[in-house]
């Protein structure tokens, strides 16, 4: 059960980060002056954007908790520091989903940023090529460089958190954007 969920997480992530690809090209497109696959996204999107935030940080944040609470996986201490940033994400991109809110995007931004921060250090804590501080030693059996679980042959827990820092950051970032130009596109 529990490597079954695992492989559920995993397939989860890599599908994300395959949408992540598309949607950092369309924001490349668009930086150099090709908006069409933009205006494309943004009007099929509009007014889901933050329910695709939701999604991204829920099942974020309920795949941390399995981790640690079903699985047994101790959180390092820089998984704690990812959950600071994940948790409270996924508790008000519902409630600025829920009121149609699109102003909290732009204020929302910093934290899947700082989020994806502390997973890039991860990843490179957990791979060898920087060192783990002495906290990471005491903070989990084996430190943050512990790889608890490692699908397809590089899916890890760090992996799984830039995943969903990432697609919270595109869909937030989307959210925080004018309307799109298509008139006939309607508020939802």
């Amino acid at each position: 059960m529990t490597h079954a969920f695992v492989v559920l997480l995993s397939v989860l992530g890599v599908v994300g980060q395959a949408l992540a690809v598309v949607l950092l090209v369309i924001g490349v497109l668009a930086l150099v002056g090709v908006r069409g696959p933009l205006e494309w996204l943004r009007e099929m999107l509009w007014g889901y954007e933050r329910w695709c935030a939701v999604v991204v940080t829920a099942v974020a944040t309920a795949g941390s908790l399995f981790f640690s609470e079903i699985a047994g996986y101790v959180p390092c201490e820089l998984c704690w520091y990812q959950r600071i940033c994940m948790y409270p994400l996924s508790i008000i991109t519902l409630l600025a989903a829920l009121a149609n809110d699109r102003r909290v995007a732009r204020y929302l931004l910093p934290l899947p940023l700082v989020g994806a921060g502390v997973s890039v250090y991860h990843l490179l804590v957990e791979n060898g090529v920087v060192e783990q501080a002495r906290a990471c030693l005491i903070s989990a059996p084996g430190g943050c460089a512990t790889k608890w679980i490692e699908e397809f042959g590089y899916v890890t827990i760090p992996t799984l958190a830039l995943t969903g820092f990432a697609l919270c950051f595109a869909f937030l970032l989307l959210s925080a954007l004018p309307a799109p130009s298509a008139a006939t596109v309607s508020e939802r």
